[in-house]
């Protein structure tokens, strides 16, 4: 369970105005598209916040379907068991407690298992995606959502520029370290696939983040209660930070000097949504028998690969299936 603190209660209480509608709602329409719930659904919401996309599911489900939604944060708990009412304790349960180091609950116990824009929040998601694995029923859905690479590549862009200018090579390495949280969607895909997950399907959709300067960036909620704290780790402690940190304002407000005739800081967010399907029983015997043939018994044949980039655009959407991207309707920019 996470400590309640000042910066936590405050978090709480504006989440829903100021980083739900332009963030979690961005990340959660791909979520809850072509959403497909049996009868009689047991749902895990990892990552609750303040019961979204929780309380949108819950609407989804026939009456006798139940929702356990967990959170590390108990003020975020509060404010979702205020918005869920009658219904909390009821047909959704609400718990405080960490993914980490894993999902407290047994093997195959959920219909489908969701995680709405926090996987970046783990050192290994591969690994939690294995432990997202492991809870679903046979046949059971997991749906993630995530940013991707390319995330606030405007700003990495400056910060990584910064860094080789002050020569900070161990900044650096912290820097590429934290970029591998943030993955390209065919990696994402892989991710399900090497937890054996079928059936995998992937789509993106790319917004973008309007600030009129550095301080507007650096104090927007969205940042500040987001992924600063681990910019700063990353830049370091006391005098070095500060110094990454000023010459990064600089930087931003250099290039971009805002103002009337000026132009924002545009910041991209690559939204991504990864769905699998949990293996039956009879399928996952039908991979052991495969993989137990001699190899004379192994089918033959020539495989050819085909690799290519994905084009992200911006304020659209994307669809990758089987390799294939289709167009998709526009959207409109959120602005700070």
């Amino acid at each position: 369970m996470t400590r309640r603190s000042h910066q936590a209660d405050k978090l709480a209480k504006l989440y829903d105005a100021e980083i739900l509608p332009i963030w979690s709602q961005r990340f959660g329409k791909l979520l809850l598209r072509d959403l497909a719930l049996p009868p009689k659904a047991m749902v895990l919401d990892v990552g609750c916040g303040t019961g979204y996309p929780s309380l949108e599911i819950l609407r989804k489900l026939d009456d006798q379907g139940r929702i356990i939604a967990i959170d590390s944060s108990s003020p975020m708990l509060d404010e979702a068991r205020a918005k869920a009412g009658a219904l909390s304790g009821k047909r959704i349960f609400f718990r405080s407690e960490n993914a980490l180091p894993r999902l407290s609950f047994t093997d195959d116990v959920y219909d489908l298992v969701v995680c709405n824009a926090g996987l970046q929040e783990f050192e290994d998601p591969e690994a939690v995606i294995r432990d997202f694995s492991r809870v679903s029923k046979p046949n059971g859905r997991v749906v993630v959502t995530m940013p991707l690479a390319g995330t606030y590549g405007e700003f990495f862009d400056i910060f990584r520029e910064v860094l080789v200018k002050q020569d900070r090579q161990d900044a650096i390495d912290r820097l590429d370290a934290y970029l591998s949280r943030f993955p390209p969607l065919e990696q994402a895909k892989a991710w399900f696939e090497d937890a054996g997950l079928t059936s995998v399907t992937a789509d993106y959709d790319t917004f973008t983040l309007l600030f009129r300067s550095s301080r507007e960036f650096f104090f927007a909620p969205i940042i500040e209660y987001g992924p600063l704290s681990d910019w700063k780790a990353i830049a370091g402690k006391g005098e070095q930070m500060q110094k990454v940190f000023w010459e990064c304002k600089a930087s931003i407000d250099s290039y971009f000097p805002g103002g009337k005739t000026g132009s924002s800081f545009a910041v991209t967010v690559v939204a991504g949504c990864v769905r699998g399907r949990k293996h039956t029983a009879e399928e996952g015997k039908l991979l052991l028998d495969h993989d137990s043939l001699d190899e004379d018994d192994q089918p033959t044949g020539e495989v050819e690969l085909v690799t290519g980039e994905i084009e992200i655009v911006e304020t659209g959407k994307k669809e990758l299936e089987a390799d294939e991207l289709e167009d998709d309707e526009d959207d409109k920019e959120p602005i700070l």
